[in-house]
């Protein structure tokens, strides 16, 4: 009996011992674990913006196409606008974070463009607002800028300042047959 007992105390002690060995466990991968599943939900909060831009993009360009823009007066502010009204759950700092640029191109395979993004910063400069006439050939190109939060996923994609990412959608066309004014 003597035996017994001894045994069980040294089982007692022993899960005494470990109690806390799970709390650190979970304090030392707690941290990376979290910082993992930010890292994962926030890109693909930007998968989503890349998706919701870039349909917001051929749409608004739409209204170029067909003529609407020329009949509304459109110019790079009303464009803008109409994008940013198109990017449902973004579109409370569309206005801050999108540029656009839009101007008729020669030809399909040599569009003749500038970049404006330089030196880590988006030149406004650089962009026009060109909607042209029936029959031309446009380019609209539109740029987002992204605050992100988690540090993984902003040093993969940076290129306009730590802790943004840059977006980039285009699509070309040619404008149909309209009655220009």
């Amino acid at each position: 009996m003597a035996f017994w007992r001894s045994s069980k105390s040294r089982t007692a002690r022993s899960k005494r011992r470990r109690e806390g060995a799970a709390a650190v466990e979970f304090a030392m991968v707690a941290i990376p674990f979290f910082l993992m599943i930010f890292s994962i939900l926030e890109l693909g909060v930007v998968f989503i913006l890349d998706s919701v831009l870039e349909t917001a993009t051929m749409e608004s360009g739409r209204l170029i196409r067909t003529g609407q823009a020329d009949a509304r007066r459109f110019d790079k502010a009303a464009f803008k606008t109409e994008l940013c009204n198109r990017m449902i759950l973004f579109k409370n700092d569309c206005t801050s974070r999108a540029t656009v640029d839009v101007r008729v191109i020669p030809a399909f395979s040599r569009p003749d463009t500038t970049d404006p993004v330089a030196n880590g910063a988006i030149d406004d400069t650089k962009t026009i607002y060109d909607g042209g006439k029936p029959g031309n050939i446009i380019l609209v190109r539109v740029w987002y800028v992204h605050p992100l939060a988690t540090p993984f996923v902003s040093q993969a994609v940076s290129r306009v300042g730590v802790g943004k990412v840059l977006l980039t959608t285009a699509t070309a066309f040619q404008n149909e047959p309209w009655n220009a004014s």
